[in-house]
């Protein structure tokens, strides 16, 4: 086999992981006909067909399959001496990614580096929101702010604060439904739940109050909109409590019933004492602190 380029072996990859062209050049963040021209001269370069181009999906080829492992290693190789070379930068300048849900971002992320450009004019913070995990491994982030710890022995993993959940409806949800009763599971009750990725069902409960008798009308697939929902009147649900409290128009029911959930900083050993990583790492373990609430 020819020795592979990096360069077009990523953009396989992402095909490769996207299973479709337009997928994936908004993930490398260039035009999908960018993609096409990698993706043939990849094929020419190799002498080998990679994808059965279908309507609807690229799918791999018994020749694209051999090629995602060796692929995936030259990626992780890479990633690893980026990583590295970064982890001996002293400098308090350049880009820190920072991953993180939208509901903490709002409350804590933006908070934590709205102080930095003052105090570290040199440093951009780029914060990625979304529901799904970051791969820190293949540098899709710097540091991630999760409520899931990881495992991975290559990560550092700090436990930022537990917090609380807790049972919300709007006032004037109670007004016209009446407040859900302790052990009816929610009968008579619209509820407003977080979106199922497979196999959507309705909640078993909330905050370990049953609610197999509620009715689900709305998933949302983040928890601000959750908490817009719930505060618009919509229903019934389990909130984050530091979200939830700050909105004059929802109401604590059921305060007896409340979840607890852990919040995680997690970060790369290879970037974990680089100058810009700490400085932020430090803002954001200040923001939340209980001193900074």
């Amino acid at each position: 086999m020819p020795a592979l380029n990096w360069d077009h072996a990523r953009f396989f990859l992402a095909v490769t992981r996207a299973g479709t062209l337009r997928s994936a050049a908004r993930q490398l963040n260039v035009d999908q006909a960018t993609v096409g021209r990698r993706l043939a001269a990849l094929e020419d370069e190799l002498g080998a067909r990679l994808f059965l181009r279908t309507p609807s999906l690229y799918v791999l080829t018994p020749a694209g399959e051999a090629l995602v492992e060796p692929a995936e290693a030259i990626e992780r190789s890479v990633a690893q001496m980026e990583r590295r070379v970064l982890g001996l930068d002293e400098r308090l300048t350049g880009s820190v990614r920072i991953a993180t849900t939208d509901s903490l971002a709002k409350r804590y992320v933006l908070p934590a580096i709205a102080a930095m450009p003052s105090v570290h004019p040199g440093i951009e913070v780029v914060c990625l929101t979304s529901q799904d995990i970051a791969n820190l491994t293949r540098r899709e982030a710097d540091i991630a702010i999760r409520t899931l710890r990881p495992d991975a022995p290559d990560l550092i993993v700090r436990r930022l604060a537990t917090l609380e959940t807790g049972i919300y409806a709007s006032r004037a949800y109670l007004a016209s439904h009446g407040a859900p009763v302790a052990g009816a599971e929610f009968a008579g009750h619209d509820l407003v739940v977080y979106q199922q990725k497979i196999a959507p069902t309705g909640p078993s409960a909330l905050c370990g109050e049953s609610a197999v008798n509620g009715r689900v009308v709305l998933r949302a697939s983040s928890s601000v909109t959750l908490v817009d929902a719930t505060a618009a009147g919509i229903g019934v649900a389990e909130l984050p409590c530091y979200r939830a409290d700050a909105e004059t128009e929802l109401v604590r029911i059921m305060p007896d019933r409340s979840a607890d959930f852990d919040v995680w900083l997690v970060t790369h050993g290879d970037l974990y004492r680089t100058a810009r990583i700490q400085v932020t790492i430090d803002a954001l373990v200040r923001q939340f602190s209980p001193e900074a609430s």
